[in-house]
C-alpha cells in the first residue's frame, strides 16, 4: 500500500496501530488516512481500517523450501472523501460561509462532481490492488 500511495502522490497519516495478543492468536488493528491535495480548495482523503484476527505463525513448503508466514483472517474497510475548503478560509464569517455554500452547490458543481468521481476511482483501484495481492499470496493448507 505504501508504494501505491507514493506512486500517486499521497501523504500518509497513521491514526491507529495496535497489536493484542490472545490465547487463540494475535489481533492487529490499523487505521490509516492518506490524503492528497488536488487544488488549493479540494483534497482527497481515504480512510482505511484494517483488522487482522487469529494471526498465527506457520511454516509452509514452497518449492521444497520452508517459508515462515502468518495465517489468519483480515477485514478491510475503505472510505473515500472529498474535502473542500480544507484550510477553513471560508468559515471565518457567516457571509463567507454562505457564499461558499452557493459556490459549492451551483458554480463549481461540475468540478466537484469530477473530483468525487476521481475519489471513487482511486478508492476502487486501491481496493482492487489489495484484493489482487491478497489472492496472489493465498496458499492452500494454511
Amino acid at each position: 500500500m505504501d508504494k501505491w500511495f507514493r506512486e500517486r502522490g499521497y501523504d500518509k497519516f497513521e491514526r491507529k496501530n495496535f497489536e493484542h495478543v490472545y490465547k487463540e492468536g494475535r489481533q492487529i488493528e490499523m487505521e490509516i488516512m492518506p490524503w492528497k491535495k488536488i487544488t488549493d480548495y479540494a483534497k482527497i482523503q481515504t480512510k482505511i481500517i484494517m483488522l487482522f484476527t487469529d494471526i498465527k505463525d506457520t511454516v509452509i513448503q514452497v518449492d521444497g523450501k520452508d517459508v515462515r508466514m502468518n495465517s489468519g483472517k483480515c477485514l478491510f474497510t475503505f472510505q473515500g472523501y472529498l474535502e473542500t475548503d480544507y484550510e477553513h478560509k471560508w468559515e471565518s464569517k457567516a457571509v463567507l460561509l454562505f457564499i461558499r455554500a452557493i459556490w459549492d452547490m451551483w458554480i463549481s458543481k461540475i468540478n466537484t462532481d469530477k473530483y468525487e468521481a476521481y475519489v471513487a476511482d482511486e478508492t476502487m483501484h486501491l481496493y482492487q490492488t489489495i484484493k489482487a495481492y491478497l489472492n496472489l499470496n493465498r496458499y492452500k493448507g494454511i
